[in-house]
């Protein structure tokens, strides 16, 4: 199965439909399958009080606030429409992360989403995750920050929306009851795809642990993708090699621009070369048959080895350590057989260095 991969431009278009316009197409050029930008309403995300991200505070005006920040990167529908509308002109899906119910039912009426991300920021969102679950399509779940117990909490939340209509808050019993049930772990398994991800921009290699991919497939029994924050190609490629489902990574069209996430972002170049580094990791990775390939067959009897005559041996003559040998090509009796022809006569003449038939 392909491994999809989403070019995340984020609020990497500094506000600028320009920028954004080129994104989309550095993405559709590099091969990605979608690429993913942010919405929401700076009002309703973050309070006038609210700290920066350390990330943040290097990366922007320490003396703007994260609500000023987050404004002057805020698209209004209208640059929605015209970002989606660029995307269907590069054939590539657009998607989109929304922050607040308002923005995700935005997406859903105006876009048709086919599938929804959920940032980690939003993981323990409950109200969110229960209004996202009731539109019924695919959601992409990213599990920054979280307990194994926090993201079972989240999938609580998603399977009692999956399964129950109305708007009746749910009760803790409740969503227990509804993540425990058949209806409920079937609709889990229909709609969600759990994301591994380390909050940190960029993330060290060391704090990665590809390794929590399989306790959250074994866990859960969901697919498992992940949201990479490190610098460069390695991770997510190794993580194609691990099984991964989905790819998501930030990229920029430079990473020196201003702005919170450039740094942490791949430059086109590089975006092109994970998605190219992707699908050879895919194609290498097989079928898990053990078997000579196609050109291999053609390759053992230049490589392998057969019985032959180390020395001239007479009809009727033992064959021994002294007169049986093992070279190339291997177009004859396997030297598998050495330890059986040892000991018994030769039913013919053979020349020194001749095969043995």
């Amino acid at each position: 199965m392909s491994t999809y991969v989403i070019a995340e431009a984020g609020v990497n278009h500094n506000g600028s439909i320009e920028t954004a316009r080129n994104l989309i197409e550095v993405a559709a050029k590099a091969g990605a399958d979608a690429i993913k930008f942010q919405t929401f309403q700076a009002e309703k995300l973050v309070s006038e009080e609210a700290p920066k991200a350390d990330y943040q505070q290097e990366t922007t005006d320490a003396e703007e606030s994260q609500a000023d920040m987050l404004r002057s990167l805020e698209l209004s529908p209208d640059q929605h429409h015209a970002i989606a509308e660029h995307c269907d002109a590069y054939d590539i899906q657009f998607l989109s992360t929304p922050f607040d119910a308002q923005s995700a039912r935005f997406l859903v009426d105006e876009f048709d989403l086919p599938r929804i991300k959920i940032g980690s920021g939003e993981l323990t969102n409950g109200p969110l995750l229960l209004e996202i679950a009731r539109f019924g399509r695919p959601v992409i779940l990213s599990t920054g920050m979280g307990t194994l117990g926090e993201v079972e909490q989240a999938l609580s939340v998603l399977a009692y929306g999956c399964t129950h209509d109305g708007q009746k808050p749910p009760t803790a019993t409740d969503l227990q009851r509804a993540f425990a049930s058949e209806e409920g772990q079937r609709a889990l398994e229909t709609f969600v795809t759990l994301l591994h991800c380390v909050t940190e921009y960029p993330a060290s290699v060391e704090t990665v642990n590809l390794r929590a991919m399989d306790t959250l497939a074994q866990a859960f029994d969901l697919p498992v993708g992940l949201s990479d924050h490190t610098r460069g190609i390695a991770v997510p490629i190794a993580a194609v090699a691990r099984g991964t489902t989905l790819i998501e990574k930030h990229f920029t069209l430079d990473r020196t621009l201003p702005g919170p996430d450039h740094k942490a972002s791949l430059e086109p170049n590089e975006l092109c070369d994970m998605v190219q580094g992707i699908r050879e990791v895919e194609a290498a990775l097989g079928d898990s048959v053990k078997a000579p390939t196609e050109p291999e067959w053609k390759n053992r009897p230049v490589v392998r080895k057969s019985l032959v005559a180390t020395q001239s041996i007479d009809k009727g003559e033992t064959f021994t350590e002294e007169n049986l040998g093992v070279k190339r090509p291997g177009d004859g009796l396997s030297p598998m057989r050495y330890w059986e022809l040892l000991g018994t006569q030769a039913p013919a003449a053979i020349k020194s260095g001749e095969q043995v038939l």
